[in-house]
């Protein structure tokens, strides 16, 4: 505000100085013209000591004229002021700057046809310095500025009493805000002011994202205690009897449980990571890219072929020839095909068959594993898929995480989940996929 009363003085004198200007021009021009006229009346001898008086007094400082003939010279006045040399007889006067002497002055001059002698011209030169103007410029800004710096004044009171005043909305907002320790609810609310509901929003968008994480988070804790706790308790109990055994036999028997329950800790928190990993916010479709999945599925059986056989399970894969694509994640989709696969390899049973294939469709793609194993019955159907969920009577060793994985990856492509029964009356899954976009 300072730097803007600043400026605005500036363009105040100057504006002054242009109305002073205007106004002594104006009476320049007049005194010009009134000289001539008395010099067309009455073109007696020189002009008398009063005369000259008034037109050379001025309080501010000293006025000059110049009478010139064109023929004869200097009729009277100063000598040493610089006028214009041609003027047109009888024209309006002009107004210029020149000098009397070193002095600069603003000066009229004005030309008429000598009345007593004819063919000569006779020119009038009045001028005045400058002095005046600068004063009656610098009078008006001394009138303005205390005026306009009191309207600053006033304006930044203004300002500070309606910034208080005006932030005393957020008060209620922020004691709610202070009041908080470990809430992330929204803070958006019926008295928050309208112009800052962007913001609110914004932080209400971010509290929703935090607390995803966290109960993200809070879901992973609770499901590795869940899943954990047992076997890390027979973990503790046969390593104990292993240590208090005399014989080998039982120590041996000892170390086999461990070992077993071992591999069952690992395969548990090897699925509960990738759970959490699919179930990450942070992987968005923006980060899918064009997949071949008529080459990424048979890749995948085909890695899964030797562990089949180890089962006794025939393990095989069937699709179309043309290329079939799909936008995804390579990782993502080959996690669901590990326990899609794996899903039907542990509960098939010994001598079954698992077929993985691909249907073309005209609105997607449609990934398939289907067994001829005992399969689930049908009530049980529209469970599968919820964490840690097993059919009961079933005697094989799991965690009820797979089709959870699945079921979290497909939502991250955008593809169904469906569970049915196979042509030889096993489990069958079915994934449709979207298909990817045209591009032009």
């Amino acid at each position: 505000m300072l730097a803007l009363l600043l400026l605005d003085a500036l363009l105040t004198y100057g504006v002054a100085l242009s109305y002073s200007n205007r106004v002594h021009d104006n009476d320049l021009s007049d005194d010009a013209q009134t000289l001539a006229e008395m010099l067309r009346t009455d073109p007696g001898g020189p002009l008398s000591a009063q005369a000259r008086f008034l037109l050379e007094y001025d309080p501010d400082g000293p006025n000059y004229f110049a009478i010139v003939s064109r023929m004869h010279g200097l009729l009277s006045g100063h000598s040493r002021l610089r006028g214009l040399s041609t003027l047109a007889p009888n024209a309006p006067p002009v107004l210029y700057d020149t000098f009397h002497g070193r002095r600069p002055v603003r000066a009229a001059t004005v030309s008429f046809d000598s009345p007593r002698e004819p063919g000569d011209t006779i020119t009038v030169t009045v001028a005045e310095t400058l002095q005046d103007r600068h004063q009656r410029a610098r009078e008006i800004l001394l009138l303005t500025v205390p005026l306009q710096t009191l309207l600053i004044l006033s304006v930044l009171a203004l300002v500070w009493f309606g910034v208080n005043h005006g932030l005393l909305v957020l008060r209620p907002l922020t004691r709610r805000l202070a009041a908080r320790e470990h809430e992330l609810a929204p803070i958006t609310a019926a008295d928050v002011p309208r112009e800052i509901l962007p913001l609110t929003r914004t932080i209400d968008a971010l509290f929703a994202r935090l607390r995803g994480v966290l109960t993200l988070q809070e879901r992973f804790i609770a499901d590795a205690a869940h899943q954990l706790r047992t076997p890390l308790a027979g973990l503790r109990l046969h390593t104990e009897r292993a240590l208090a055994a005399k014989d080998a036999d039982t120590q041996k028997e000892a170390l086999d449980y461990i070992r077993q329950l071992t591999q069952r800790v690992t395969r548990t928190s090897t699925q509960l990571l990738a759970l959490t990993r699919a179930q990450s916010p942070h992987k968005t479709p923006d980060n899918h890219v064009p997949l071949e999945l008529s080459r990424l599925v048979p890749e995948a059986v085909g890695l899964r072929v030797h562990e089949a056989l180890r089962a006794g399970i025939d393990l095989g894969y069937i699709g179309p020839e043309q290329p079939l694509h799909v936008m995804g994640d390579a990782a993502a989709l080959q996690e669901l095909l590990d326990n899609l696969i794996d899903n039907a390899l542990r509960y098939a049973g010994r001598g079954s068959t698992v077929t993985v294939g691909l249907v073309a469709a005209e609105d997607g793609v449609e990934l398939y594993v289907e067994d001829n194993g005992p399969g689930v019955p049908e009530e049980l159907l529209s469970r599968l898929g919820e964490r840690f969920f097993r059919a009961p009577g079933n005697r094989e060793d799991g965690t009820g995480l797979g089709l959870a994985i699945v079921h979290e990856i497909a939502a991250g492509h955008g593809a169904e989940v469906h569970y049915g029964r196979g042509s030889e009356g096993g489990l069958r899954v079915a994934l449709k996929f979207p298909a990817p976009p045209k591009t032009s």
